[in-house]
C-alpha cells in the first residue's frame, strides 16, 4: 500500500454481512484483525455509515480504528474513541416537526437521531423495532408523541422505513411533496431485507461530503484514499478516491462503474460472507 494512505470503508455489506454469529451484528474475528493490522500500520481507516457512531463504536474499539468516522450518512464526522466531533448538522425543528407529522399520518415508521441517541413513537413499535435494535446494537428510546417532543432534541438524521420497494417510492413521493430542501438516501442491511432505510438528513450532507472531510481532517489526499462498498449510492464516495473496490455481492451497477478506474487502481472482492474485504485488502497491499 505504498500509495495508499487511507482507507473509506461502508459498513454494512462490506465488513457486515447477513451471517449471525460469524459476521453478524459485528464484523467476523478475522475481519477486525486485518483492520487493526492495517491501523498499527499508520494507515487510517474510516468506517462510512448511514448508522449512528455509537452502533459502530465496538468495531472501531476493537479494531482500535482511533481516527475520523462518517456516520449518520455523512451528517456527523467523529472519532467516538476521544469523543472528538468535527462536524454535526442539526436539522432545523420546524422541518423536523413538519416531517414526522406527514409520516406519522401516513402510517410510515420513522426514527429520530441525535449524536448519541435515536428515538420512535411507543404506538409505532412493531416487527420494525427488533430487526433494527439487532443491527443498531442500541434500544430506542420510546417517545409519547414523537412529533410534539421532538423538539427537545438535536436532531441530525430522520429515518422513514420501507416495508418494500414500492413503499419506498410512496415514502420518497411524500418527502418530496413537502418541498423541505432537505436530502433523502437511502440503504439497505442484508439481515433486513425487504426493508428500505431512509435517511433524511441537512442539504448537501452525504457520504460524498463526509469522505471530503475525512481528507481534509486526516491531511490524506483523496487520491491516497482506497474506498470500498457495495451498493451503487457508494459511488459518490468511490469515485472521489484514487482507488477504489467493490465487494462480490455488490450491485453490478457499482462493479461496472469501479472497473472505470485504471487498471491496479480498481478490484473486485468476494462477498461479505466470505470476508471479502480481506482480499480486497490484500490485493492493495501487494500491488
Amino acid at each position: 500500500m505504498n500509495n495508499i494512505k487511507g482507507i473509506i470503508l461502508d459498513v454494512d455489506g462490506v465488513i457486515i454481512g447477513e451471517k449471525i454469529g460469524f459476521n453478524s451484528p459485528n464484523p467476523h474475528t478475522n475481519v477486525i484483525n486485518k483492520l487493526r493490522e492495517l491501523r498499527n500500520r499508520g494507515i487510517p481507516i474510516s468506517l462510512c455509515t448511514a448508522k449512528p457512531h455509537f452502533s459502530i463504536g465496538k468495531v472501531i474499539k476493537d479494531a482500535g480504528l482511533n481516527n475520523y468516522h462518517i456516520a449518520d450518512g455523512g451528517s456527523v464526522i467523529i472519532n467516538p474513541i476521544n469523543n472528538t466531533i468535527v462536524k454535526k448538522h442539526i436539522l432545523d425543528k420546524e422541518l423536523v416537526k413538519k416531517i414526522l407529522k406527514m409520516y406519522i399520518e401516513n402510517d410510515v415508521y420513522t426514527e429520530i437521531y441525535t449524536i448519541d441517541n435515536y428515538f420512535i413513537q411507543k404506538s409505532q413499535e412493531c416487527d420494525i423495532t427488533p430487526k433494527h435494535i439487532h443491527i443498531l446494537q442500541a434500544n430506542p428510546v420510546m417517545l409519547e408523541n414523537i412529533v410534539e417532543e421532538s423538539h427537545k432534541y438535536d436532531v441530525t438524521k430522520i429515518m422513514p422505513i420501507a416495508l418494500n420497494e414500492e413503499d419506498k417510492e410512496r415514502i420518497a413521493n411524500l418527502f418530496e411533496k413537502l418541498n423541505t430542501g432537505l436530502t433523502l438516501s437511502w440503504g439497505i442491511h442484508p439481515v433486513a431485507n425487504p426493508l428500505k432505510f431512509g435517511i433524511i438528513t441537512a442539504p448537501n450532507i452525504s457520504k460524498k461530503e463526509g469522505a471530503i472531510e475525512i481528507s481534509k481532517n486526516m491531511n490524506i489526499p483523496l487520491e491516497n484514499i482506497l474506498a470500498v462498498g457495495d451498493s451503487t449510492s457508494d459511488w459518490q464516495f468511490i469515485e472521489l478516491c484514487g482507488y477504489g473496490a467493490a465487494m462480490g455481492n455488490a450491485s453490478n451497477q457499482l462493479k461496472e462503474l469501479v472497473k472505470t478506474k485504471a487498471k491496479g487502481y480498481f478490484y473486485i472482492g468476494e462477498n461479505v460472507d466470505e470476508n471479502g474485504i480481506i482480499g480486497i485488502l490484500d490485493y492493495f497491499d501487494n500491488i
